[in-house]
């Protein structure tokens, strides 16, 4: 169970619906509960086609029995079942397409294909978007767009606390840290370019010196020697001064304020990416890879800057742009990024349109009364 399931179940329930959920688990599904959902554990993670072939079973009996008014699907394995159980009750069926995957051979394409059947289907982008229309031949009037956002309320800087921000950065070993700091936040893996972060970092030393730290948050795979190499790394680019790697977080909106400046230099195109939204959210600078989400979440020029994918020079050269500012100037582009994500990526934004989505495709009106910024 993924956070974007919560967001959209917390959403129905507060509208006067009933949120059932269908999943393996996971670390989030305790929290369904709380959230006024109904957790329903499954094995639909599977990709066996039997179990796959139960599971639409299982899901048409629980549309019957529980009056299941729309299925929604978010991931691929879980999509087919629910397709099938759409298919066999005539339920009306969306799905939420949030992932550039991978398609090295046509029975992966077609394994992929059903994120694209839903009537609609949601894009997380117009990235996301464009890739249905070109993969999937899925016409304009079953598309939606509907951006992932983040919760103002908790990325939110004038309800951060000072206490907040130093007892992350004691933890991290940073309470006399006088010098800017840029965050790369993500899971260690390679994609997420932190490689090209060492690199950059390394440039921006030789020009410079040590007047900043690069600072790496996310965990590992198990058994996993990446965090090692990238010691390597920054030791071999004679930059380990500059680079910390802080392992995982869970207070992202106090590590954005930690930091002076964020950076997203994912290698492969980000469906959205939470990074540079979550980021500027918390009236921080991003900056990110030109492409995928990012090219519709950062205002190049404005709340941060786009730079080539895996071009360590060109990210140097923001990050050393953004090292030249001025206090006054550094603090109108936070402001500016937080506006930015208030008028366009937040979660309550996100929350309705998926909402007005259930209501067309049934035909039904939620009970409740619904925010409606």
């Amino acid at each position: 169970m993924e956070r974007g399931t919560l967001e959209i179940a917390t959403a129905i329930v507060k509208a006067g619906g009933r949120a059932l959920v269908a999943s393996a688990g996971g670390r989030l599904a305790s929290r369904l509960n709380a959230l006024g959902g109904e957790f329903i554990e499954m094995p639909v993670q599977t990709k066996n086609l039997f179990t796959m072939r139960k599971n639409a079973r299982r899901i048409a009996e629980m549309v019957a029995e529980e009056r299941i008014d729309l299925i929604h699907a978010r991931s691929r394995a879980p999509a087919w079942s629910g397709y099938w159980a759409a298919q066999q009750t005539g339920t009306p069926f969306v799905t939420t397409y949030h992932g550039a995957y991978n398609e090295g051979f046509p029975l992966k394409r077609r394994y992929n294909a059903v994120m694209a059947k839903g009537n609609p289907t949601i894009a997380v982008s117009d990235f996301i978007a464009q890739m249905i229309r070109e993969r999937h031949g899925v016409p304009d009037s079953r598309i939606v767009t509907i951006p992932r956002g983040a919760d103002l309320d908790i990325f939110n800087p004038d309800a951060m606390t000072g206490e907040r921000i130093a007892q992350l950065a004691d933890r991290w070993g940073l309470t006399d840290e006088t010098r800017p700091v840029f965050l790369l936040p993500g899971r260690l893996t390679r994609w997420k370019g932190q490689e090209v972060f060492i690199d950059a970092c390394a440039i921006l030393r030789e020009r410079r010196g040590p007047d900043f730290l690069g600072l790496m948050v996310g965990g590992a795979p198990d058994g996993s020697r990446y965090p090692d190499e990238l010691e390597k790394r920054a030791s071999d680019k004679g930059c380990s001064d500059v680079i910390k790697i802080a392992g995982s977080c869970h207070d992202m909106p106090a590590a954005y304020r930690v930091a002076s400046c964020a950076i997203s230099a994912s290698t492969d195109p980000e469906a959205f990416g939470r990074v540079a939204v979550e980021a500027q959210a918390m009236g921080r600078a991003v900056v990110a890879t030109n492409h995928g989400g990012a090219r519709e979440t950062v205002d190049d020029g404005v709340t941060g800057a786009l730079v080539e994918p895996g071009n360590a020079a060109k990210m140097a050269e923001a990050m050393n742009a953004f090292l030249t500012l001025d206090q006054d100037t550094s603090d109108r582009i936070g402001k500016l990024a937080r506006l930015r994500i208030q008028r366009m990526f937040s979660t309550t934004r996100m929350q309705k349109a998926t909402l007005d989505v259930y209501e067309r495709a049934t035909g039904l009106t939620f009970p409740g009364q619904r925010d409606p910024t």
